[in-house]
């Protein structure tokens, strides 16, 4: 299934409106018995609390809203509650520079990425202070886009992630996000759902 965000981010509307009507369709019989959605793309996830909303008729979007979560918001909630204990290994002070998805900025989504970053014993994590990575989904890519991509980047990400020693970890829950990294400064940036994953495999 596919939220529909790739269509939508290059105006392609009715093919966003039908993704979004399919994976909703698809969907509803397990959230209506009481599931919850959760995914690893913010900004797929925050479609369904904004775009999803208009696309198709409101009725069809509202057993949604309440429902969908970015995996570190599940995650987050779950560890304040006490309903999850991570056996993480203690990573020694070893440094996390985290980049913050623009969805998950402008949706104030960016708490939880940091309590479950922070939930790793002995992960130092800084916040790069920057704006948008100029990628914005496929967009970046596009001939006529890609210089201003390319100087957004250059804005404050790309210098703050050069200025990272060679093991310091990159994180960064966008896809996009990380393509840019990658292809800017050659840098690999991981999901947090990989920190986690390291963590736990050293235990």
């Amino acid at each position: 299934m596919c939220c529909g965000r790739t269509y939508l981010a290059s105006g392609q509307t009715e093919s966003a409106r039908a993704e979004a009507k399919r994976s909703l369709d698809a969907l509803r019989p397990f959230v209506e018995r009481g599931a919850r959605v959760v995914g690893l793309e913010p900004s797929c996830i925050i479609s369904f609390r904004d775009e999803m909303t208009v696309l198709p008729p409101a009725a069809d979007t509202e057993f949604t809203q309440g429902n969908t979560l970015i995996f570190n918001e599940f995650l987050a909630t779950n560890l304040k509650e006490g309903k999850v204990h991570l056996p993480l290994a203690d990573q020694g002070g070893k440094i996390a520079h985290l980049h913050g998805h623009c969805h998950q900025k402008a949706f104030a989504a960016m708490g939880p990425v940091e309590t479950v970053l922070r939930s790793v014993p002995g992960l130092e994590l800084k916040v790069i202070e920057s704006s948008c990575c100029g990628m914005s989904g496929a967009s970046g890519y596009a001939a006529e886009n890609i210089e201003v991509s390319r100087k957004m980047a250059e804005l404050s990400l790309l210098p703050a992630v050069q200025k990272a020693q060679a093991d310091d970890l990159l994180v960064a829950d966008g896809t996009s996000c990380r393509h840019q990294i990658h292809d800017g400064v050659g840098r690999e940036d991981v999901h947090v759902a990989r920190v986690l994953d390291q963590a736990l495999h050293k235990s």
